[in-house]
């Protein structure tokens, strides 16, 4: 009797675990080579080390090149001789191209393979990269670093991906705190490196650094990771959707930028009409390129937009000190680039505890806690000028970087945990996608104030009072979105939505 309890157990068992194998098949796309009954978790040949790694990686090189050029803007600037308008331009393209993407590749990435487009998203870095490097003129830097953008936007959304579908749920946030730790690791290395190569090798050394480092993804992407990781393979592609989201997004951002003229806002308001029609079309498509409905999910939607003005707030920080230590401080690229390390550093050093904090507590209270910080960093520099000291600078900057340090990884796995599998792709790509809209519009609030307090002129001594004026008025704006974001990240909580552990 008990041998054949024992029978009919071993056959249940073993239904179940075909079962759990055709649901995992279902919705991952990828090879099942075996299938945890006790947690449900789906175990794949490829090595979750190997799969941190790349991802990692690949987020230090976007990051660095994100940033890098950051501190080289003035020499560039210089030796191309372009206004302060423009010159912010050569940092806004990249990421505007990253917000016109991200979201379609998605998609793309879901149907045709995250592995593949990594591989291709590595491939286009290193055309823009060996582009970059030839560049005569500032409009033929900016064509090469969209080249750079799109290969980021392929990138961002398959890593992140990759990271979501090789992990299980209890890892995941571990995970996400190390990718995105590398992302601060490449912002901590960006300034420093930075001014070292463009004061002692010119500008474009930044860009022959990189080349070399691609080749590492690339060769154990392609000899190392066994698997292939599809969703929706035989969905058909919104063709329409995409159109009308790119062409919306990019009259929207690039609108923002010259707000303070007609045209601007004309190009704004017809951006935002064409970004609400996309949500209408998508919410009647059977397979959209992107799944508006999970905004219906409250925790996804308030850590989305919590990042979206987290990065709004604070991108334009490091634009702002580096043009005061350069300009207003006089110092050379080099030194610049060593004190701007501070914050980015301690991001690097805090984001994979919260990161692994963020599975074990509440993720959005920890976001919280770390815009509160960041929203006192950025207050002390809205009396940023002449006299400030450099002690005082440097305490705010510790601030910003233990602040975001808390808050990006708990608040990425509130984003990537909120969603089933099935949408890692999607959840991805919203990551990305606000992190660069955010990045962009925080550029094009400065780009906006210059040229309504400064107006189209090169940045020389005799301005330098209205360049101070301008940092003032943009960290008033960046303390009050901070303080918003600190309630985003509350709003979560309250809700019913439970952080999902389904694999």
């Amino acid at each position: 009797m008990d041998e054949n309890k024992d029978n009919k157990d071993n056959i249940d068992k073993e239904a179940n675990k075909t079962k759990i194998g055709n649901v995992a098949k279902e919705f991952s796309g990828t090879k099942v080579d075996n299938v945890d009954l006790g947690e449900g978790v789906l175990k794949k040949s490829s090595s979750k080390t190997l799969i941190v790694f790349l991802a990692a990686f690949t987020s230090f090189i976007t990051a660095f090149s994100t940033s890098a050029i950051a501190v080289a803007i003035p020499s560039i600037a210089n030796q191309f001789v372009i206004d302060a308008i423009l010159q912010n331009w050569l940092a806004t393209s990249f990421l505007l191209t990253i917000a016109v993407f991200s979201v379609p590749f998605g998609k793309l990435s879901g149907k045709y393979g995250l592995k593949k487009f990594f591989i291709i998203g590595i491939l286009v870095f290193l055309i823009g990269s060996v582009g970059a490097t030839f560049s005569f003129s500032a409009y033929s830097l900016i064509f090469f670093r969209i080249i750079q953008g799109i290969a980021a936007a392929m990138l961002n959304v398959a890593g992140f991906a990759l990271v979501t579908e090789a992990l299980p749920p209890q890892e995941r946030g571990k995970g996400i705190g190390l990718t995105i730790s590398s992302v601060y690791i490449g912002l901590t290395l960006a300034p420093v490196l930075g001014g070292i190569l463009t004061k002692n090798l010119g500008w474009q050394s930044i860009f022959y650094v990189i080349i070399p480092l691609l080749f590492i993804p690339l060769i154990l992407a392609v000899w190392k990771v066994k698997d292939e990781w599809i969703t929706g393979e035989n969905d058909p592609f919104d063709f329409s959707g995409t159109i009308i989201y790119s062409a919306g997004i990019l009259l929207f951002m690039y609108g923002f930028t010259i707000l303070n003229e007609l045209n601007g806002l004309i190009l704004t308001i017809i951006g935002i009409a064409l970004l609400i029609g996309f949500g209408i079309w998508e919410l009647r498509q059977k397979f959209p390129v992107f799944h508006v409905e999970l905004f219906k999910n409250v925790r996804f939607s308030s850590s989305s937009l919590a990042a979206l003005i987290s990065y709004l707030a604070t991108f334009v920080v490091t634009y702002i000190l580096n043009y005061h230590l350069q300009y207003i401080e006089g110092m050379d690229p080099q030194t610049t680039g060593l004190i701007l390390i501070v914050t980015p550093a301690l991001m690097a050093i805090i984001a994979p505890f919260s990161g692994n904090l963020s599975d074990k507590i509440e993720p959005q209270k920890l976001a919280a806690i770390g815009m509160g910080f960041v929203t006192v960093a950025i207050f002390i520099l809205i009396f940023l000028d002449k006299g400030t000291p450099l002690s005082v600078i440097i305490i705010a900057m510790i601030l910003q970087g233990i602040g975001y340090g808390i808050f990006s990884s708990p608040n990425t796995n509130s984003i990537m945990g909120s969603v089933s599998r099935k949408f890692a792709p999607i959840a991805s790509a919203t990551v990305s996608t606000v992190r660069v809209i955010g990045q962009t519009m925080s550029l094009g609030m400065l780009t906006v104030i210059f040229a309504i307090v400064m107006g189209s002129v090169q940045i020389v001594p005799k301005y330098y009072p209205l360049l101070t004026q301008s940092s003032q008025i943009a960290c008033i704006i960046a303390t009050m979105l901070c303080i918003i974001a600190v309630f985003a990240s509350l709003v979560g909580m309250k809700s019913n939505t439970k952080m999902n552990n389904n694999s």
